[in-house]
């Protein structure tokens, strides 16, 4: 009996969805068959329990894995005191959320807007750009996503804002991507030399003085996990510096441990005047996002009112789901756990797979964050094609793994609780199915 009505939930969340719900990125006529239920850290399960381990994070965003009760706690007492108010107040949960982030912010960094997300907090931040340097121009990367809205889909380099380019003052660069280079470079180093060389053309070709940002995921995540060679960051930061014009760091995808730090910048040797978040900052338990601001930008404001609001920005719910979510972090060890397990487990599965399956052609990440390209063929570094990797996606799901996967590549990026013992689990699933493509 309890058997047939669970299935019959499955079947109903299914039947509702086909018919009510429009999904983002997709053709409707074929709506999503995963029902998912509930979860607990790294697992999550439908209605009959069939559960699966979450090796997607959703959308890289469960960095703190699913129904931390710390969280949970945090938002369910906030719930209880007050639901909801207005931006023009002062509320005691949105202060404490604000300097959690701003503690772990590089020095001289001191105020918080706050989003509904990571897109909304991309277009705030090029506003801020903007207004600061009295320019128009955003320079971003091919090989990026920054969201859904009008100039964060602009900024956004893949096929996603070819449909949607309605906004002005934006221009595109190539970044370093060494396995796939731009540049013909043979060596990290040679590629971030060349790449800045590109970046300092296109630069002077735009003309400096109508550039406003540089607008760069710090590790560029949709379009590949693509880890910075060394000196880039700091190339760009001194180019920006040169002209006057602003470095905004989108750290959406790569902030709050998934890369193993805090932010992922703060591996590199750079300092942002911008920086986004979003996703982990509370693992998407309530929506939220926001612009970290450096304070000589924010002083621009002190006297002259900032042209841009939104109604649910420092919502009271989604502030006690980050201060609850950072002091979950902070007081056990994730930040550090993600970057120990991503050291000692994850990089050498998945290096020891690369060595077994000759379609993987590249593994590349750190922390809790990683991607394995794909080839059809390993010599000419070839994509596997859409179907196959299609087939690959369904058959690792059959298996009871959820993956991240983005055109030719299987991103792996579990929550930043992972163990040891779930990454070995998880490397067989990936395994057995590997080992049924022919390369």
């Amino acid at each position: 009996m309890t058997e047939n009505l669970t299935a019959d939930l499955d079947a109903l969340a299914r039947e509702l969805d086909a018919e009510h719900v429009f999904h983002s990125w997709s053709a409707q006529g074929s709506p999503p068959q995963l029902v998912v239920a509930s979860g607990r850290g790294t697992k999550v399960w439908d209605h009959s329990g069939r559960e699966y381990l979450d090796f997607s994070s959703q959308l890289v965003n469960v960095n703190i894995g699913h129904q931390h009760p710390a969280v949970v706690s945090a938002i369910r007492e906030q719930a209880e005191l007050l639901t909801t108010i207005g931006p023009p107040t002062v509320n005691l949960a949105r202060g404490e959320a604000a300097k959690r982030i701003t503690d772990r912010a590089p020095e001289g960094m001191s105020k918080v807007f706050f989003t509904n997300g990571g897109a909304d907090a991309n277009e705030n931040a090029i506003r801020m750009a903007r207004l600061h340097t009295g320019r128009d121009k955003v320079l971003s990367t091919y090989r990026s996503y920054h969201g859904n809205t009008g100039a964060a889909i602009v900024s956004t380099g893949d096929w996603r804002r070819i449909p949607n380019e309605f906004a002005r003052g934006h221009v595109h660069f190539f970044g370093p991507f060494l396995y796939r280079s731009e540049f013909w470079a043979t060596t990290p180093e040679e590629e971030s030399e060349r790449a800045l060389r590109h970046l300092r053309r296109v630069i002077e070709a735009e003309g400096p003085a109508t550039i406003a940002a540089v607008l760069l995921e710090t590790v560029p995540g949709t379009a590949g996990v693509l880890v910075p060679p060394p000196g880039y960051l700091a190339g760009v930061r001194e180019l920006c510096d040169r002209h006057g014009i602003m470095l905004i760091l989108d750290e959406v995808m790569c902030g709050f441990g998934r890369t193993g730090r805090w932010f992922a910048f703060d591996g590199y040797d750079v300092k942002p005047d911008l920086i986004s978040f979003a996703k982990g900052v509370n693992s998407g338990y309530v929506p939220v996002g926001g612009v970290v601001i450096s304070d000589e930008i924010a002083a621009d404001f002190d006297e002259k009112v900032f042209p841009g609001g939104l109604t649910y920005s420092g919502h009271p719910l989604a502030m006690a789901s980050i201060v609850g979510a950072l002091d979950a972090m902070e007081s056990e060890g994730i930040v550090d756990h993600a970057r120990r397990v991503g050291a000692e487990a994850i990089a050498p599965a998945l290096t020891e797979l690369a060595e077994k399956h000759a379609v993987i052609g590249e593994v590349r990440g750190e922390g809790v964050f990683w991607a394995l390209d794909l080839v059809a063929d390993p010599e000419t570094r070839e994509p596997l094609p859409a179907a196959e990797v299609g087939r690959i996606q369904g058959a690792l799901v059959e298996r009871g793994l959820l993956p991240f996967v983005a055109e030719n590549r299987i991103h792996v990026v579990p929550p930043c609780v992972v163990t040891a013992e779930e990454v070995e689990q998880a490397t067989a699933i990936y395994d057995e199915v590997l080992g049924t493509v022919a390369v």
